[in-house]
C-alpha cells in the first residue's frame, strides 16, 4: 500500500508539473479561481463585503452548516479593501480572557487553512515580540503574559539578552534613547499571505455553491417592520430576510442604512515597505511606546507600520510626516537599517470602537447582523469571525466565543477595554 501511495503522489506531481509547464509555455488559459453569476432576484443571506471576513463567513456557512444560498457582494474587487491593505500579522497574545481566547482560536485556524482551503496561504510561525521601554510598559507586559498562559497560550516576558539573541540588529544598549527592558515573547505569531488568504476563502467558498459578485454596490437596505427584507444595488435589488454587514472602513454607513447606528470611527492606518534585501528578521517586532512594527517577508522585503493617523478620514494617501516619524522610531531600534530604501507606502481604513473590541452578532433590526468595528486587527481575526458568525446565522444565537463583543454592549457599559494590547499590536 505504501508503494502505491508513493508512486500516485509521484504520479500526481509529475501531472502538476507538466500541466504547469503547458500553461506556461504554451498560450494555454488559465481557469478562473472563482466564477462569475449573474445576480439572483433573491438569496437566503447576503454579505456586504468581498474581504476576508465575508468570504470566510460565506465559506463556513456551507461548510460548516450547509447554507449555500449566499450572495456575497463588493463595491469593489474581492479583497480590494482591509484585506489587501495591511500588514498580515498573527497573534493572539491579547490582554482581555475574551480577546485571547477568540484570537487564539483564529491562530489556530490559520495554522490549518492551507489543508482545510487546498490553497497555499503562505503562513510563516516567526514568533512576536511586544517591546518594554519602561517599568510600568513591563508589568503591563507581565500581566498580559499570566493571562494568556491561563488561557493556555504560549507567551512570556523575556530579557534585553534574548531579545538579542531573537533580533541580532536590535539596540539593546542602555545607550540607546529608549532602552529595551525587556519583550512580551509570543512563539505562534506570526505572517500570512494576506491575497492567497482571500483567493483560497473565495475559490472555496464558490466551490461549495456560493456567488461572489464584484462590481456590485450596495445602495440601500430594505426594512419593514423592524426586520430586513432586501438589498438594493448598482445591479438591481435583491430580496433577503439576513443581511450581514461585514464591510471596514464603510461600516457606519452601511449600518445607517438599516438604521442601525454603531459607536465606531474611521481612521487611517499607513504602512509601508522598503526594497528586499537577505532575510534577517525572524520575528515579527513591535514596540508601542515608539508605535511601530516591523516584520520581513519571504521575499526579503521589511514591512512597516504604526498607529491610526490621529484624526477621522476615509483618505488613502499615504504622507510624508508619516515616513520621516516612522523610519525615525525604526532607525531608533536597529539603527544599522540607514541605507534600506523604501519603495513604497499606503493606507488602509480602520473602524474602531471606543473599547478597541468588534461589534459582532445581532442588531436591533431583525435580519441585519454585523462583523464590524476591527480597528488595526481584523484581518487576523478572519477565519474565526467567519466561524462564529456563521454559527451565529444558523442558529440564530451569538456563540460563546463572540458573546462579549454584542453591539448591546455599549448600553449596558459592559465594555471589554482590549485597548492595551490592541491600539499598536497589529
Amino acid at each position: 500500500m505504501a508503494d502505491t501511495r508513493r508512486a500516485g503522489a509521484r504520479g500526481s506531481a509529475r501531472y502538476s508539473a507538466l500541466a504547469l509547464l503547458r500553461h506556461g509555455v504554451v498560450s494555454h488559459a488559465w481557469p478562473p479561481v472563482w466564477r462569475s453569476h449573474d445576480l439572483k432576484r433573491r438569496y437566503q443571506v447576503v454579505i456586504i463585503g468581498g474581504g476576508i471576513h465575508g468570504l470566510a463567513t460565506a465559506y463556513y456557512l456551507a461548510r460548516n452548516h450547509g447554507i449555500t444560498d449566499v450572495a456575497v457582494l463588493d463595491k469593489g474587487y474581492l479583497g480590494g479593501g482591509g484585506s489587501g491593505r495591511n500588514t498580515a500579522i498573527l497573534r493572539s497574545n491579547y490582554l482581555t480572557p475574551e480577546g485571547v481566547r477568540f484570537y487564539d482560536r483564529s491562530l489556530e485556524l490559520y495554522q490549518g487553512l492551507a489543508a482545510d482551503l487546498n490553497f497555499n496561504v503562505m503562513f510563516s510561525r516567526r514568533g512576536h515580540l511586544t517591546l518594554a521601554h519602561s517599568d510600568a510598559s513591563l508589568r503591563t507586559m507581565r500581566w498580559r503574559a499570566e493571562v494568556n498562559k491561563v488561557s493556555g497560550v504560549d507567551s512570556e516576558v523575556i530579557g534585553p539578552e534574548e531579545v538579542k539573541r531573537l533580533v541580532p540588529r536590535m539596540d539593546v544598549s542602555d545607550q540607546a534613547r529608549y532602552p529595551i527592558l525587556g519583550a512580551l515573547y509570543h512563539p505562534p505569531g506570526g505572517i500570512v499571505r494576506h491575497d492567497a488568504v482571500v483567493w483560497g476563502y473565495a475559490r472555496a467558498a464558490d466551490h461549495l455553491g456560493a456567488h461572489l459578485h464584484q462590481d456590485t454596490e450596495v445602495t440601500g437596505i430594505d426594512v419593514s417592520a423592524g426586520r430586513v427584507t432586501g438589498v438594493r444595488t448598482s445591479r438591481g435589488d435583491v430580496a433577503t430576510p439576513l443581511v450581514i454587514n461585514a464591510t471596514a472602513g464603510w461600516a457606519t454607513l452601511v449600518a445607517d442604512m438599516a438604521g442601525v447606528r454603531l459607536p465606531v470611527q474611521t481612521f487611517p492606518l499607513q504602512a509601508a515597505v522598503t526594497e528586499p534585501v537577505k532575510p534577517f528578521l525572524r520575528t515579527v517586532v513591535v514596540s508601542g511606546t515608539l508605535h511601530v512594527y516591523v516584520s520581513q517577508t519571504a521575499r526579503g522585503e521589511l514591512v512597516f507600520g504604526a498607529s491610526v493617523d490621529p484624526f477621522a478620514s476615509y483618505s488613502t494617501r499615504g504622507s510624508l510626516e508619516f515616513t520621516e516619524g516612522l523610519a525615525g522610531h525604526v532607525l531608533q531600534l536597529m539603527p544599522s537599517l540607514t541605507k534600506l530604501r523604501l519603495l513604497r507606502q499606503w493606507a488602509g481604513l480602520c473602524d474602531m470602537t471606543p473599547d478597541f473590541a468588534p461589534i459582532m452578532g445581532h442588531t436591533d433590526v431583525d435580519g441585519f447582523l454585523v462583523d464590524v468595528g476591527w480597528g488595526t486587527y481584523g484581518f487576523k481575526a478572519g477565519p474565526v469571525a467567519g466561524e462564529a458568525m456563521a454559527a451565529c446565522v444558523a442558529t440564530g444565537s451569538a456563540p460563546e466565543i463572540i458573546s462579549s463583543f454584542g453591539l448591546d454592549r455599549f448600553a449596558r457599559g459592559q465594555l471589554v477595554g482590549e485597548k492595551g494590547a490592541a491600539a499598536v499590536g497589529h
